[in-house]
């Protein structure tokens, strides 16, 4: 990886770092496949091929079985996609199921379905405990987020999908804070359906083409409704008529992005290389480690831990709570300790295994302690707000 000098990045659960790899193939496409084979590169550098042979990737990173995962689109894109396929395989069920905590983007999706059908409605729980009533026979989908984005808070996707499916719904996960983080099994789970995105800790780049997963016994038998020619059995044929084609393809819907694409390649390799296993062991060593050093260097000075305790629920994050949080993490990343902060006054920190060290642990906490001490925060320019926190 590229990291710059005198930086610790604890912010890959949302945008990784740039792989040393994907520079050389972002070069390679704009000088060779672009510049030199122009169009004839969708057949002779394979671009047409990339959402299939990336997703076929991914897909051994998730326990997603084969041709069930496509890259492509956006996560916000394809939860579309997967929340109005299973909702029109739900007749007479209108309700989608969900956390008030998920993520905002998945809420506004699953509102914004309802109200454009002008039936169903988005219900929403304060606690995983309360799904189980939340599924009643109008039910159609639950839908969550595997890691919650706040917290690092981890679901049981095994029990919560047989709730599901005990109910008569369908089970739609998000796997954002998931993919390359901790161990997945979308087919022993039994899944329906799953997104995620690729720039967090896939290490895809910014805004990098998310995936779609569609398990083997829905398929087919589901129709997505961005039927856009990509998605067509055979698109070069340009028939008036639309045609789905067979398996995952059928998901795809308009012309890929193919730089941001084939850079992805670099970062989804080298999870792979590395095994998601021994990237999940390091990930609880380093997130137990830093919340030991929280509490040793730092006590009495306001922060209180967001996150589960128990590694085994709690994702390759861990999240602070403070009164004064977005200006405390704008004194650390004024010292190059690069976390960012969510609302309501949550410091999230975040650890990227393949780069990651324990070096960098004990010198945030150091940094974060000497911003505390110090009360280094209480300047204006920390307590001013940018765009993106």
């Amino acid at each position: 990886f590229d990291l710059p000098a005198n930086v610790i990045y604890l912010d890959g659960n949302s945008l990784g770092a740039r792989p040393k790899r994907a520079l050389e193939i972002a070069d390679r496409v704009l000088r060779e496949e672009w510049g030199d084979g122009l169009i004839r590169s969708w057949n002779a550098a394979g671009w047409f091929d990339l959402p299939r042979k990336l997703g076929a990737k991914i897909a051994q990173l998730i326990g997603a079985e084969n041709g069930t995962v496509v890259m492509t689109d956006t996560t916000s894109v394809n939860l579309f996609k997967c929340l109005a396929a299973a909702l029109k395989a739900r007749p007479g069920r209108g309700v989608i199921v969900s956390e008030r905590s998920n993520f905002p983007t998945d809420l506004y999706i699953a509102g914004g379905i309802s109200r454009f059908l002008g039936q169903g409605e988005l219900r929403l729980v304060d606690t995983a405990a309360a799904l189980a009533d939340a599924l009643r026979d109008d039910a159609a989908v639950l839908m969550l987020t595997h890691v919650d984005y706040r917290t690092g808070a981890m679901h049981d996707m095994a029990e919560l999908t047989a709730l599901a499916h005990g109910r008569g719904a369908l089970a739609v996960w998000d796997l954002a804070h998931s993919a390359g983080a901790v161990p997945v099994d979308l087919a022993d789970c039994n899944a329906d359906f799953a997104v995620g995105c690729t720039y967090k800790y896939l290490n895809g780049g910014p805004g990098a083409p998310a995936f779609l997963y569609v398990s083997p016994r829905w398929r087919d038998k589901f129709e997505q409704p961005l039927s856009g020619w990509w998605g067509h059995a055979a698109p070069f044929e340009f028939s008036a008529e639309y045609r789905p084609a067979a398996g995952i393809a059928q998901f795809l819907c308009g012309t890929q992005p193919v730089l941001s694409m084939a850079v992805a390649e670099a970062g989804i390799d080298l999870m792979l290389e590395s095994g998601i296993g021994r990237v999940r062991e390091k990930s609880v060593a380093l997130s137990e480690a830093f919340i030991a050093l929280v509490e040793q260097e730092c006590a009495g000075q306001g922060l209180a831990l967001a996150s589960p305790r128990d590694p085994l629920v709690r994702g390759s994050q861990v999240s602070l709570g403070h009164e004064h949080g977005y200006a405390v993490m704008q004194a650390l990343v004024a010292r190059g300790v690069i976390g960012d902060y969510r609302e309501p006054g949550i410091l999230r920190f975040g650890f990227a295994p393949l780069y990651t060290r324990f070096a960098d642990v004990w010198d945030a906490v150091a940094a974060l302690r000497e911003v505390l001490e110090t009360c280094a925060w209480d300047k204006p320019e920390y307590n001013r707000r940018n765009t993106v926190t």
